[in-house]
């Protein structure tokens, strides 16, 4: 097993356990049993706990950029490709029903930690939202694209949430089905849709 492959090993592992178990409760001696390898080995690839933590971050960030530029490869629509991170709670909501949001619970715990990573943690809410709102400009709604996405965000959070609590598989689907209601508003003409934000978020939540 080379170096490069133990090391992608070793961030993987640490992404599942920190996702699952929370980074303050995860250990050394977790992440390498995880991996198989010995404590010398792992301390040879990384000298600290933070260190993994900057490549598990390091590791989503590119994972994350993949997904958005395949879903642009995929959709030509820009609100097709917003639907698909809509979709997202569905897709992953076994995983979301356990455990929570990857993003929303690492940058919970960090903050909680007053862990100078959080910044870095928090370029994954950053990306989401740059990208939503490129996806709302092109859509025409350029002087709403930017509130648009923090409220396609803000679903997103609330829905992971709340189905964490409960454990609620219907919830996640009608929840997204009403998401998906909303954002037809927006789909065709950019006029058609004057209203602000709160207000539809008030509709598309009643």
């Amino acid at each position: 097993m080379g170096g490069a492959t133990t090391r992608e090993q070793i961030v993987e592992a640490a992404d599942q356990l920190f996702y699952r178990q929370g980074y303050e409760h995860t250990s050394f001696a977790a992440i390498a049993q995880a991996v198989h390898i010995s404590r010398g080995n792992f301390y040879y690839h990384f000298k600290s706990k933070d260190d993994i933590l900057g490549a598990v971050i390091a590791a989503r960030l590119d994972a994350r950029r993949r997904m958005l530029k395949q879903w642009e490869a995929e959709e030509a629509d820009p609100l097709g490709r917003i639907r698909r991170f809509v979709e997202i709670v569905v897709t992953n909501r076994a995983d979301i029903q356990s455990y929570g949001c990857p993003v929303g619970t690492l940058t919970t715990e960090l903050a909680k930690l007053e862990h100078p990573a959080l910044d870095q943690a928090g370029g994954l809410f950053t990306l989401f939202r740059a990208w939503l709102r490129e996806q709302f400009t092109r859509l025409g709604h350029e002087t709403q694209a930017d509130a648009l996405a923090m409220h396609v965000l803000a679903f997103s959070q609330g829905v992971a949430t709340l189905a964490h609590a409960f454990r609620d598989e219907d919830f996640i689907r009608r929840e997204v089905q009403r998401m998906h209601h909303w954002l037809s508003r927006y789909a065709a003409d950019p006029d058609s849709a004057t209203g602000a934000v709160p207000d539809d978020t008030a509709s598309a939540n009643a």
